[in-house]
């Protein structure tokens, strides 16, 4: 099992991001019920802490944002996930973003595989913690580390800004909408958050 950590360059686009769709007033209400100190939102303070404690915090706020708004949460994080691939992006290493712009340039059948490569790279802290599979006609990307679901134990899957990361970064690189469906979560108690993209037919 990889170790439950995110990367607090990550950690800061997301917030970045949570608070541009939540506005400052509600996110400063959202961090106080995930436990998070007055201030927390400072970007100093986010880049001081480790990794693990970054993935705790990134879970943390996430619940946060489950609480406060039930089931409109999934919408919210969603779109939070898809507009957090674009702050990736721009943000990238050199190497990731030429390779960005080299995907554009393959075969729309051969840019889903390589655009989920390049979102485990963004995702993953560290190499091996999202891994991108082919199953049959579908693709799955496997999230090792998990870290929106560390320390979490809810009935159903909870995911919600994975799922706007794919689905934005797939509709980024072929212009198409796709199934996706998380098959697997670690907030379930399974070791593994899995990810399903429907290709065939």
């Amino acid at each position: 099992m990889s170790e439950r950590t995110l990367s607090s360059r990550f950690l800061h686009q997301f917030v970045e991001t949570i608070d541009s769709e939540l506005g400052q007033e509600t996110l400063a209400t959202v961090l106080e019920k995930a436990g998070l100190p007055p201030g927390w939102s400072n970007s100093a303070r986010r880049g001081s802490l480790s990794a693990t404690t970054a993935a705790e915090a990134y879970a943390g706020l996430q619940k946060a944002v489950r609480t406060y708004y039930g089931r409109g949460a999934r919408g919210i994080l969603m779109r939070v996930g898809s507009n957090l691939w674009h702050r990736l992006l721009d943000d990238a290493p050199l190497a990731l973003k030429a390779q960005s712009k080299l995907l554009h340039g393959l075969p729309v059948t051969a840019r889903r595989k390589a655009t989920l490569e390049l979102l485990a790279r963004l995702l993953g802290n560290q190499r091996g913690d999202v891994t991108v599979h082919t199953l049959d006609l579908d693709l799955l990307l496997v999230d090792h580390a998990s870290p929106g679901a560390v320390g979490q134990s809810e009935t159903e899957r909870i995911c919600f800004v994975t799922l706007g990361l794919l689905r934005e970064c797939l509709f980024w690189a072929t212009s198409q909408e796709h199934d996706i469906a998380e098959t697997s979560c670690h907030a379930n108690g399974e070791e593994i958050c899995e990810f399903k993209i429907s290709i065939g037919g």
